[in-house]
C-alpha cells in the first residue's frame, strides 16, 4: 500500500482525502500542530521517519486579508514551508504534488478562463506566494505536480472541516435568515469537493506538470446563488433572499475562470459547476425540484 504524507491535515480537502482513500492508501494526516512547515528540521525528521511515496502540500494560510495584513507570517507559510518540504521530498524521492491556486490570476485584467501558459499576474500576497512558490519548487524537483485549484464547494459532514464557500455560504446565510449579495462582474470557477476527491488518485498517473483543476463556469456569482436557491426549491423566495451587487468589482470584473481542458485531456472528468451545484444538493438530500 502507497504511503501518501498529507501537510494540512485538518484543512477542508485533506480531511475529505483521508476519509474517502483510507482503505486505498496509507495515509498520513498531519495538521500544523503535528507538522509545522516553516520548522524545517521538522520537516525533513517526518520525510525520513514516513518515507512517503507521495506528498500532497496542501499547509497554507489562504485567508486573503490576513496574507495582505501579515505578508511575512504569509510568506514564511505560504512559500518557505513549500520549499521546505520539496527539499525534505527530495531527499526521501517522494513524488510531491503542490495546491496552488486560481488566484494566481487575481490581478490579470484580461477575462478568463486562462490556461496553464498565461501570464499570471497576481495582486494579492496569497496569489504572489503561490506563484512564487510554483517557481521555486520547479527548481527544485523534477517529480512535481502543480495543481491550480479553482474554488471548492461542499456541505458539512461530521468530523470534517468546512471552509467558506459558494454552497455552504448560500445555506447558512438561509438559516440565519441573513440577505445575500452576489456580485454580478465576478466571476470564477467553483468545483464540488467530491468531484475532486473522487478524481484525484488519477494525478498520481499522469505526466509531471502545471494543471488547472476544477470545473468549467460561465456563470456569474449573483447566477450561481439564485441557481441554488432554485435548485433547492427556494425559486418563490429568491427576491426575499438574493440582492444583486453591481458596485462590487463594477470598475474592474473580476474574471478569474480557469480552463482546465489539460486535465481533462489527462482522464480527470469534472461536471460544469451548474452540474456539480444540482450533484451536491442531491448528496446531501437538499435538491427539491
Amino acid at each position: 500500500m502507497k504511503k501518501v504524507l498529507l501537510t494540512g491535515g485538518n484543512g477542508f480537502f485533506c480531511t475529505r482525502f483521508s476519509k474517502y482513500y483510507k482503505d486505498k492508501y496509507n495515509i498520513f494526516s498531519l495538521s500544523r500542530k503535528e507538522l509545522d512547515v516553516t520548522k524545517e528540521e521538522d520537516v525533513f525528521e517526518s520525510l525520513r521517519k514516513i518515507k512517503p511515496d507521495y506528498v500532497i502540500h496542501a499547509a497554507a494560510i489562504a485567508v486573503t486579508d490576513f496574507c495582505n495584513e501579515h505578508p511575512e507570517v504569509a510568506h514564511k507559510i505560504n512559500v518557505d514551508g513549500a520549499v521546505n518540504v520539496a527539499k525534505a521530498c527530495k531527499e526521501v524521492g517522494a513524488k510531491m504534488i503542490f495546491i496552488s491556486s486560481e488566484q494566481v490570476f487575481n490581478g490579470n485584467l484580461e477575462s478568463g478562463p486562462y490556461d496553464e501558459e498565461h501570464k499570471a499576474v497576481p495582486n494579492t500576497v496569497y496569489g504572489e506566494n503561490k506563484l512564487e512558490a510554483e517557481g521555486l519548487l520547479k527548481n527544485i524537483l523534477d517529480e512535481l505536480w502543480i495543481l491550480r485549484f479553482t474554488w471548492l464547494f461542499g456541505l458539512p459532514e461530521r468530523g470534517l472541516n468546512i471552509n467558506s464557500n459558494i454552497m455552504w455560504n448560500t445555506v447558512s446565510s438561509i438559516l440565519k435568515g441573513e440577505k445575500i449579495k452576489g456580485p454580478v462582474n465576478e466571476y470564477r470557477g467553483m468545483t464540488y469537493v467530491q468531484q475532486v476527491i473522487e478524481e484525484f488518485d488519477k494525478i498520481f498517473e499522469i505526466p509531471y506538470g502545471t494543471y488547472n483543476l476544477g470545473s468549467k463556469n460561465d456563470l456569474n456569482r449573483f447566477e450561481v446563488v439564485k441557481l441554488i436557491l432554485k435548485e433547492m426549491g427556494l425559486e418563490h423566495r429568491i427576491e426575499e433572499i438574493l440582492e444583486k451587487d453591481e458596485e462590487k468589482y463594477a470598475q474592474n470584473k473580476r474574471d478569474i475562470r480557469l480552463n482546465t481542458d489539460k486535465i481533462i485531456a489527462s482522464g480527470l472528468n469534472f461536471t460544469t459547476t451548474e452540474e456539480g451545484i444540482t450533484q451536491c444538493l442531491k448528496d446531501y438530500k437538499l435538491y427539491n425540484k
